[in-house]
Parts: C-alpha cells; structure tokens; sequence
C-alpha cells in the first residue's frame, strides 16, 4: 500500500522540522498537492527540466528539493518561459514539489552535520544558532498505587530528559483531595462524598516539541476521570541548533591537504582556495551552500579556515587579512543530501510497511564547468 502525501511529508518533517528553518525561509509545499498516494519520491537538490523528466520517466509523484523552485512572489504564470513550461510540466504530470532548505541544514542529521562527518570533525558546534528548544516543567498528582505507570508513560513518550540523561524527575507525597459530582464516574470514591487519597506529586521536564505527545500519553495512564496537572514554561532552555559547524581535526595537516580531503569528501573535479597551501590547520568550519556572510562567525569560532561555497572577491580578501584561510568547493557540494535523505525516507517508509520509495536523482545539476 502506498504512502498519502501528507504521511511522506510527516515523516520528512521528523527528518527537518518546519521550526528549524531560518525566518523568511521559502520551504514547505510549493506546488501541486499532497493530497495523494505517493508512489515514489524523487529527492533532489535542484528542480529542473532535467529533474522533472527524472521523475517522470521514474514515475515518481512527488519531488523533495533542497533549493526552491518559487523563491519570489508570482506576478503570474507565463508558461512560454522557462520557469512557467517547467510548472506546467510538474502539473500537468501530477507531481508535487517540497521543499526542506535551512531546516534541512540546520537538523541534526543534516547537511551542515554530514559535511562535518565527511571531514572527520571532532567535538562539533553550530557556527550560528538558530534554534533553541522551549523546555517546560509537567506536574502532576497521581494515586500511590498509579505512579509508576503514570511515569513510565512519560519517559517512554520523550519527557523527563535533561541533555543525556532520562528518566528524570522529583516525586514528593502528600493528601490530594476531591469532591465527585453528579455524572462522575470516580477510580476512588463515590459521588457526593469528599475524598481524601495519599498521592503522589511528580514533576519532570518536557521539551516544547513534545509537550503534546508527553500529556496525552500521561493523560492515557492516569487512573482518574478529571487529571490535575500543571504545565510551566521555563527560562532554563534546551538544546540549540543552528547553521554549520565548527570542529577539529583528528590531527592538524595543511590548507592544500584539506582541499584534497575536500575535493574526494565532496566528490568535486576541483576547489578554490585562499591562503597559503602550506599553512597548518587544525579547527574548520563547514557551511553548505552560499557561506560568505559566516567569515564573522568562523573567526569568532576560533576556526582556521571555512569551507563554503560562493565565496566572493571582496570577502576572501576581507578573510585572509583577518587570517582565515578558505576553501570553495561550490554551492553544489549541497547533492549529498540527495541518497542520505533517500536512505533516510526509504528505512522510515519500509518500518511502516509502505510500498512507497524515496530514490536519488542521478541528474547533475551543478551549474558551472571548469574549461
């Protein structure tokens, strides 16, 4: 049986959550529907013409893309030109197109995380946060005899976590009191009689993204009818994540050794370089895509050099005589995430039995060409 749309896309957003992404980001649903079964997914940096032949000849309905297909707002669809035939063609061929950009970099797995691995970095960092998780503290009051099915229900739904421990939480005892209505139906008791039953005071942590899975689930092993419980947000925040990644080499070795490790890692004919090829390294930073703008934050990170891509004139001169050295493999360098988020999709849509695949594209889409 084949997957519906919006299950791919669930799972998809497990792999990359929307709330990762950077403001303003153009991700999601960019055109046709999800409103179907998917036969097969076509992962893809780019979506061109080539692309989308791809997945027709493949019969795949839906395209998962790294780079948005519509970046600014439509004026209209003029379908004499190149962007208008190429969604003419994705419409007329039922094939839908999303889009998993910064929330891709950003995640964990993701692209930033798979470049660092790649290289071998060790004790890796983001070069920027862009999320931070909301935590949130869970009280609840639960009879004697139910509290360790009530905190077994929340460990197993993701709460009582603290960084790498779980199963955290403070129980204290006391005397819950209650007064059953008309219409109750109480586990202790009986309706217009006052009780008062020894119970247990549990309090845990919670992160933002699962307070919702953790209540119901605690809700569902409450014994009684109306549960008390308490939900507070905290200043104490959880986990960061952000774009790139800084980190150390196993051993130092030089600028023109890293750019041979860069080019085999990356699968690239060739790099650019800034800098000396003999000068030691030992702290990289990595950036998929466009990574310019985050000369600031390598250098602020301690790094000796940042592998990026479209790297400028002005800012490689700016970088070196602040002494960072710099390594340009270019934007493409991007594809990995193609049969990683492949591989990825295909084992969650297997665990649920699906008949849906998610493959590769095979079609190149880089840009430029050395002459």
């Amino acid at each position: 049986m084949y997957a519906h749309g919006q299950t791919v896309i669930g799972l998809m957003e497990r792999l990359a959550p929307k709330r990762y992404a950077v403001e303003g980001d153009k991700i999601g649903l960019q055109l046709g529907t999800l409103q179907k079964e998917i036969r097969k997914v076509l992962v893809a940096l780019d979506v061109t013409d080539a692309v989308v032949e791809e997945a027709i000849a493949l019969g795949a309905n839906l395209i998962i893309a790294h780079h948005a297909i519509i970046f600014r707002p439509l004026a209209k669809l003029d379908t004499s030109t190149p962007a208008g035939r190429l969604y003419e063609k994705l419409i007329k061929h039922d094939i839908a197109v999303y889009i998993s950009h910064t929330n891709l970099d950003v995640a964990e797995p993701g692209i930033n995380e798979w470049m660092a691995e790649l290289l071998g970095l060790e004790g890796r960092e983001s070069l920027e946060d862009v999320y931070t998780e909301d935590l949130y503290k869970l009280v609840v009051f639960v009879p004697e005899d139910h509290q360790e099915q009530v905190r077994e229900a929340i460990w197993r739904s993701g709460g009582g976590a603290i960084g790498e421990y779980c199963c955290c939480s403070f129980n204290s005892e006391g005397t819950g009191t209650f007064l059953p209505g008309t219409g109750t139906q109480p586990h202790i008791g009986s309706q217009g009689r006052l009780e008062q039953v020894r119970e247990v005071k549990i309090e845990t942590i919670v992160a933002g993204q699962l307070k919702r899975r953790v209540v119901q689930a605690m809700i569902k092993s409450h014994p009684y009818e109306e549960v008390a419980y308490d939900l507070y947000l905290l200043d104490q925040k959880g986990p960061s994540l952000g774009l790139g990644r800084v980190g150390r080499l196993p051993t130092p070795t030089t600028l023109g050794e890293l750019a041979d490790r860069v080019k085999q890692a990356f699968e690239v004919p060739a790099v650019r370089i800034v800098g000396d090829p003999s000068a030691e390294v030992s702290k990289v930073a990595v950036l998929g895509g466009s990574g310019g703008r985050y000369v600031r934050h390598a250098l602020f990170k301690g790094a000796d050099v940042l592998v990026t891509g479209d790297i400028d004139y002005h800012t490689a001169h700016d970088a070196l005589a602040e002494g960072l050295l710099l390594i340009d493999p270019g934007h493409n360098i991007e594809k990995l995430m193609k049969p990683r988020v492949a591989e990825w999709l295909t084992a969650r849509l297997q665990e649920q039995k699906s008949a849906t695949e998610a493959v590769a594209s095979a079609i190149d889409t880089e840009i430029f060409r050395f002459f």
